[in-house]
Formats: structure tokens, sequence, C-alpha cells
């Protein structure tokens, strides 16, 4: 899993509430449990219509925001099922942080399971960076994960707050895999000792 220290780019505005992950990654796209090439079914049924053509007046369609890295959405982001392929397909797409008031508990855990940093703000807060996200390309967010900080386009700064323990995964890039390898030497230490006093084991 790659580390996230600091985050400079691009922010979309989604000012919608209750996201869930059917609109995030529709199911049809959940026969794969491959994790890359979910980036085209990112919300494929606002990004396209129906006759499959771009819609352009999609936020994601839009010049300003096809390469953003950060995601500033309504109240509760990606309640519904829960399906691991929605930050799956945001980060295949590129989307490195997603910011709201709220998150469902599911999706909030597996974003730091996959690298993605889901930031809790206060409404006044998200206020202030959908009105940055809005500026099309001149909506640049920093989010600076050791500092625990966003920086605005006019310098404004904004605290959040982060579970320690998630906070150290997300910077040192571990997942489950990586947490289990950190531990391997005691991991080998313990099945030597086993070996040598158990040898019938």
């Amino acid at each position: 899993m790659d580390k996230f220290v600091k985050l400079t780019g691009v922010a979309a505005p989604l000012p919608v509430v209750n996201i869930d992950t059917d609109m995030i990654i529709p199911k049809d796209y959940l026969k794969t449990i491959k994790r890359t090439g979910l980036g085209k079914g990112l919300f494929a049924e606002a990004r396209y219509n129906e006759d499959g053509s771009v819609n352009e007046s999609f936020v994601l369609n839009k010049p300003a925001y096809q390469n953003a890295t950060i995601l500033v959405a309504g109240d509760n982001f990606g309640c519904g099922s829960s399906r691991e392929h929605a930050p799956w397909a945001l980060l295949d797409f590129g989307i490195r942080c997603v910011i709201s008031t709220s998150f469902a508990d599911i999706f909030y855990n597996n974003c730091f399971k996959n690298g993605i940093l889901p930031i809790v703000v206060s409404q006044e807060d998200l206020d202030k960076l959908m009105d940055d996200a809005s500026r099309g390309s001149n909506a640049i967010l920093t989010v600076d994960l050791e500092a625990q900080e966003i920086t605005g386009p006019d310098g404004g700064r904004i605290g959040f707050e982060i579970d320690a323990f998630r906070r150290h995964c997300l910077l040192n890039g571990l997942d489950d895999i990586g947490l289990t390898l950190e531990k391997a030497p005691a991991i080998d230490s313990f099945e030597k000792q086993t070996a040598a006093s158990r040898p019938w084991a």
C-alpha cells in the first residue's frame, strides 16, 4: 500500500448527502475481484448518460476536475452495502482523500485498508472546503497527515482529528498484510521456539 504523508491536488466538490456505495460503484462492476480497472466505473450512473456518452455536467467529467485527487462530499458518505469495490474504484480513479462531515463505518474502515484518507470535519469547515473546491482549476488543497491539517488555496488552514493507529498505518503504507509482516521477526522466533519445544508437532 502506498504511503500517505502529504497530498497536494485538485479537490472536486460533490455536495450530495447520503452518497451510497452503489452510487460510488454500481453493481454491474462487482464481477471482478481485481482492485484495478474500476476507476472507469466510479460514479458511472452519474458520469455517463444512458447511451454511454459522457455526461459533461458531472463534476469529475469537467476539465478542471478530471485529475482530482481529493473529493469534498456531503454528509454520510459511503453508506449502503459494504462493498470494498467502492474504495477500490476511488483509488483507481486517483482519489486519495475524501472529506465529509460523516462516513458510514464500514466504508470508513475500508478506506484506511486501501490507502485512502477519509477526513471528518465540521459542517462549517466543510462549507469552507466546498467553496474552495468550487474554484475549478484553482481548487488546490494540501492535506498534511503528519500535521493533521488541510491548507486551502488562499492559505487558510483547517485541523482534523484521526485515530493514532490509523494515522500510523497510512503514514507507513501498512495494510493488514503489512502490519503482519512488521511482526515477522517475532513470528519467526515463536515458530522456532515451538518447533524446538514440540519436535513431534
